[in-house]
């Protein structure tokens, strides 16, 4: 499948140039069909009733679980469902035990979801959150991350790819820094899922937050965390209710086998359904062709941006892949979304990309953050064209000022 035949399962993308895939993806027919099926045909909660419909429902969404597991290199037991990336994040943040003198490293280039739930344990638990700094490029030295170690380290975490700026960090390396020290290591992989191949066991995390609605092309509401089947028993579940126990007395209780002690009460069984027909789909265009495109594409999209004078492009071109960040001179990132949406109808983020310290770390903050332009395999070159050509219009506008 190239990109011109997946557009043809996005009608979305007839009026639209849809560069927002950072944000979320338009939702292929097939997935949306997946859904369908499942409200119209068997819809029935699971894990629930005996009956033919609720095992039906149940044997679905368990299998959704296994296409998950297995494209991504982990057992079915170590994929907890959740809502997003940021409910996957805050269930360990909760779910670990810290303890006062405690300390965690993490950048700080990070999506407030990976930076939010650690400043809280500062004040909540007396932890001490040690701030890496990225450089200029907002890339993190693994050897940084290392110096930073120290008896009381319990967890490094880290995103993959930034969503402010789209630079990739040195996963692995960070991976085993932790693992020689013994410390727990936690993924951020919100802007690499669905867009490159993620392998568990190669990135040596205890636990990898992944978004089912981004790359994976899946319904929004839907995301998981992969919790290393050795890490387990760190994690207490956050909350308690149907589902999640095998027994319960009246002063004690006994909980599932993971992952189901981590789902509490009636899971987004559709849209569970729906991420695991995403996986198929993504399978059958293949990964090392999404991969590519997207590569190619970032190029073509910042090299046609940095040839506008009036136009600064952040982020290491040889580093950043499927975002590419910028300001025009003299005119407000919400100024130039708004524009190239009444102007071309196209589908910019602009803003801090709930990324705040990122922006004052790359001095943008005061200007009001950036425009985010974010790729997928349904885009193509004439997408770059037209919003090059809109932003060449805008930055003239911006000059005559």
């Amino acid at each position: 499948m190239n990109p011109k035949e997946l557009r043809k399962d996005i009608p979305l993308l007839e009026n639209y140039v849809y560069l927002d895939a950072a944000s979320t993806t338009p939702t292929p027919r097939p997935v949306v069909e997946a859904m369908d099926k499942y409200y119209y045909e068997y819809n029935a909660n699971t894990g629930r009733g005996a009956y033919s419909l609720a095992v039906k429902a149940t044997e679905k969404l368990e299998e959704a679980r296994k296409k998950i597991a297995d494209f991504v290199n982990a057992q079915a037991e170590e994929i907890i469902f959740t809502k997003n990336t940021t409910e996957s994040i805050n269930l360990v943040a909760t779910g670990l035990t810290f303890e006062k003198g405690d300390s965690i490293i993490v950048p700080n280039i990070e999506h407030h979801s990976n930076f939010l739930p650690w400043l809280k344990l500062r004040k909540k638990e007396g932890v001490n959150i040690k701030i890496i700094k990225a450089d200029k490029n907002g890339i993190i030295d693994p050897g940084r991350v290392e110096e930073a170690v120290d008896e009381n380290t319990k967890l490094i975490t880290v995103t993959h790819v930034s969503n402010a700026i789209g630079s990739v960090q040195d996963i692995k390396e960070i991976g085993r820094i932790a693992e020689e020290n013994n410390i727990l290591f936690m993924v951020d992989a919100a802007q690499s899922f669905g867009h490159m191949k993620v392998d568990v066991k190669k990135f040596k995390a205890d636990f990898i937050a992944f978004p089912g609605h981004k790359g994976a092309l899946g319904p929004v509401g839907t995301g998981f965390l992969y919790c290393n089947i050795q890490s387990v028993d760190e994690l207490e579940p956050p909350n308690l209710g149907g589902g999640t126990v095998i027994d319960v007395l009246e002063d004690q209780f006994k909980l599932e086998e993971p992952p189901r002690r981590f789902e509490a009460g009636t899971l987004n069984i559709a849209g569970f359904i729906g991420l695991g027909r995403a996986i198929d789909y993504l399978k059958r265009i293949g990964m090392d062709k999404i991969e590519k495109h997207g590569k190619d594409l970032t190029r073509r999209l910042y090299e046609s941006l940095t040839e506008i004078n009036t136009l600064e492009c952040y982020g290491d071109p040889k580093n950043i892949y499927g975002i590419v960040s910028f300001n025009i001179d003299n005119i407000n990132p919400d100024d130039v979304a708004r524009m190239l949406d009444e102007m071309a109808w196209i589908c910019v983020r602009s803003g801090h990309h709930c990324a705040i310290p990122a922006m004052r770390h790359l001095g943008v903050h005061e200007k009001g953050g950036t425009v985010r332009a974010s790729i997928h395999y349904y885009n193509i070159l004439e997408d770059i064209e037209i919003l090059t050509e809109t932003i060449n219009e805008i930055a003239k506008m911006g000059s005559v000022k």
